[in-house]
């Protein structure tokens, strides 16, 4: 090992496919090692770094893999969000490249108030795989049903919206061959149908997948029992996050999320707008999906968080009530899988019980 090796505390890492770059600086904070490596000297180079030396790189494609090299290494390997690196590049926008984007994550990582990404392990990258394909099939799935739907209509054939009233009157065309849909039009709408099966059978089976990791795992059937989330959120929820120890609160996991609202605050003045809509989006979107089914339906129950959704609803409508009912869903799941315990939709907590007034 180098004598400027032996010297090194914290390594920003800009990745790429074939050329990783390497900032590396002591503790007094001196640059001792600027350079671009291959990308598979990178590992043998990192071997070389004295043990705890914190290791950090955005969370981009293949993140996530670099980090579990990293750490069974012996390193302190960490992701950070993009979003936060951009403010530290000193030469702004009009100087980005390699080299000082590799520097400003390395500068990044030093503020003591930085907040990381979790490391995620191949079971959760896994579990992802399945929901990340499932989304681009129901993508792939809804362009085939209107691209369907137009090849009919140029033969004057119009069915209703539902798939399913699609797919039977698709079936029907097929079986009856009409004159009015000449022999080469036969063959696209059969081959668009074998696509469109083919699409249903994909969706299936990561259903059944993602549904027997809900069933199977003791932490995504805790959060299952939250009105408005499923069998699907709660395994993204496991898989998406997997360590909720890295968020201090209920509160901070629902800002990681994007469920808070911006702040346009100034000279004490508090102006609050709309969901900032940071973190990720897929795992957001479902825990808003969910909640408004659960909002929408919340008169047909009597427990304590419905009643106070139709109190919601009925102040500020239903949209902003189905945000605010992703959010409070988000603080339980928060407390459910770092405090442990059952679910119970008639808890309050202490400070509520004392002050009714706050309701």
């Amino acid at each position: 090992m180098s004598q400027a090796l032996e010297r090194v505390v914290r390594v920003g890492v800009d990745l790429a496919k074939q050329v990783i770059h390497v900032h590396a600086v002591s503790a007094e904070g001196q640059l001792l090692v600027n350079r671009a490596l291959a990308r598979e000297r990178f590992l043998a180079w990192c071997a070389q770094l004295p043990r705890p030396c914190l290791v950090v790189m955005e969370a981009c494609t293949g993140a996530h893999h670099w980090a579990r090299q990293l750490r069974a290494m012996g390193l302190q390997a960490q992701l950070i969000s993009a979003e936060f690196t951009a403010a530290y590049r000193v030469q702004g926008r009009t100087g980005k490249n390699d080299a000082n984007d590799a520097a400003a994550i390395c500068e990044a990582a030093s503020r003591p108030h930085m907040r990381f990404v979790p490391v995620k392990s191949t079971a959760q990258q896994g579990l992802m795989t399945l929901h990340r394909l499932r989304e681009g099939i129901k993508r792939d799935r809804t362009a085939c049903i209107n691209r369907i739907r137009g090849l009919l209509s140029e033969f004057g054939l119009v069915f209703p919206k539902s798939p399913q009233a699609l797919r039977e009157g698709l079936d029907e065309v097929i079986t009856t061959q009409p004159q009015a849909v000449d022999p080469n039009g036969l063959l696209g709408l059969k081959l668009a149908s074998r696509q469109l099966s083919g699409f249903d059978g994909q969706l299936a089976e990561c259903d059944r997948a993602i549904g027997a990791h809900a069933r199977d795992d003791q932490r995504a059937r805790a959060v299952a029992q939250l009105q408005g989330i499923g069998p699907v959120s709660a395994s993204a929820l496991i898989a998406g996050v997997g360590d909720f120890s890295v968020f201090r609160n209920g509160p901070q996991f629902a800002a990681w999320l994007g469920l808070t609202p911006r702040q346009y605050s100034s000279g004490g003045v508090i102006r609050l707008g709309r969901i900032t809509k940071r973190g990720d989006d897929y795992l957001r979107t479902l825990l808003i999906q969910g909640a408004k089914g659960a909002v929408l339906t919340a008169h047909k129950r009597e427990d304590a968080i419905s009643r106070w959704a139709v109190q919601l609803r009925e102040r500020v409508g239903w949209q902003k009530a189905a945000v605010a009912m992703a959010n409070k869903n988000a603080r339980i799941v928060w407390a459910l899988l770092w405090r442990g315990g059952r679910f119970d939709a008639e808890h309050a907590p202490l400070a509520h019980r004392l002050q009714p007034s706050l309701f």
